[in-house]
């Protein structure tokens, strides 16, 4: 999608979305109304987190050293995870219902479709996939309504390691990241030399982006260092001769992960080992991408961002399989974190079903009437 096009989208949805309350969270995460979330956060932050401009480099990556105070010991750590503000879950969960109250009608909705479409990380990880249903999938990234060249193309293809070669082959030079699910995915239960393998395969075999997945068992034990220092060791397997680096996006499995505090901790603890992107789920569990959890990460990079000047992307998946669902993400994207956000490099659906219910939205705006699925090609 073009930068002007983009940009109509977030003029449209500031425009048409209406009853916008600015918001701020408590000690506790609750709505609150007083002092500005970005000075009390940056205040709280700033004496563990100490960035200046000229730690940034020009990618915006933050220098390690920068953090060392945070992750020098377990103790350090563990410190800082359990003294970030509490999460308010009835709050949460209001919020994020009441933003999926707003509506986006007419050019505005035609806009967001076509947003969500090029946010999209088209993706297939079944152990029957072939390199033939792979190239088909590249094929629906590049032209997904190959009756329509002005439909995007999707932001990713999303495959296993052994799958990169075909992928990237299959795309050659379109405008598309191919990224591969590495570190044992979906479990993450493995030991470093294997995740690092896993890694550096994909890597070699031209990944643009890497979809590591933590040990939940360790996180949940309280082994915050070791996921940490996993998380740096990865993203260094992520570097490739010529200086350049696949983007690392660190999936948590929030539905793993019990409560909301633990997602908040996941999400900084991620940032702070140096995550491009955070991302929800492997779409391989019983709950995978809610609104509530997902905007407890898009808070979490926000606050982040406030903190450090870093910005970080977010990623939902798993279970946004309708346009309706898509409109309501790129509304809490609008409002949460605003337009630096809105955007494929800093958000992403990790979904495929969805892509036809866009499609056949989109058709019907067009049209004024359905085709069906019939329409779309199958995955």
């Amino acid at each position: 999608m073009h930068q002007a096009q983009r940009g109509q989208i977030t003029e449209h949805i500031t425009d048409r979305i209406t009853g916008h309350v600015s918001e701020q969270v408590s000690e506790r995460g609750a709505l609150h109304t007083d002092a500005p979330l970005t000075k009390r956060y940056a205040c709280r932050y700033a004496a563990l987190v100490s960035m200046s401009s000229s730690s940034l480099s020009a990618s915006g990556s933050a220098s390690r050293n920068s953090l060392a105070e945070v992750a020098s010991s377990e103790a350090s750590l563990r410190r800082f995870l359990h003294g970030l503000p509490g999460i308010d879950a009835v709050g949460l969960q209001a919020r994020a219902a009441g933003l999926g109250t707003r509506s986006i009608k007419t050019s505005a909705k035609a806009y967001a479709i076509d947003l969500a479409i090029s946010m999209i990380d088209l993706t297939t990880l079944e152990g029957a996939d072939t390199p033939g249903k792979v190239r088909s999938l590249c094929q629906k990234a590049q032209s997904p309504d190959p009756g329509n060249p002005d439909v995007p193309h999707t932001a990713a293809v999303c495959v296993y390691p052994d799958m990169v070669p075909f992928a990237k082959e299959a795309l050659g030079s379109a405008p598309i990241n191919v990224a591969a699910v590495a570190t044992a995915f979906p479990s993450g239960r493995a030991g470093l030399p294997v995740k690092l393998a896993d890694t550096a395969e994909a890597v070699a075999a031209g990944a643009d982006e890497i979809d590591m997945v933590i040990d939940r068992g360790a996180f949940l034990s309280g082994r915050y260092l070791e996921v940490f220092e996993t998380i740096t060791e990865i993203k260094k397997a992520c570097e490739r001769p010529d200086g350049t680096s696949a983007h690392l996006k660190v999936i948590f499995e929030t539905g793993e992960l019990v409560t909301y505090d633990n997602i908040r901790r996941a999400s900084w603890l991620a940032m702070l080992a140096g995550a491009h992107f955070i991302k929800t789920s492997t779409g391989k569990v019983a709950v995978n991408a809610t609104p509530a959890n997902t905007l407890v990460l898009m808070e979490a990079v926000r606050d982040f961002r406030d903190a450090t000047g870093v910005q970080v992307g977010v990623k939902p998946a798993g279970g946004i399989r309708t346009t309706k669902d898509a409109m309501k993400y790129l509304v809490m994207v609008n409002e949460i974190l605003g337009d630096d956000w809105l955007s494929p490099d800093w958000f992403r659906f990790g979904a495929s079903s969805l892509l036809n219910d866009l499609l056949m939205q989109r058709q019907k705006l067009s049209t004024g009437r359905y085709s069906g699925p019939d329409y779309v090609t199958v995955d």
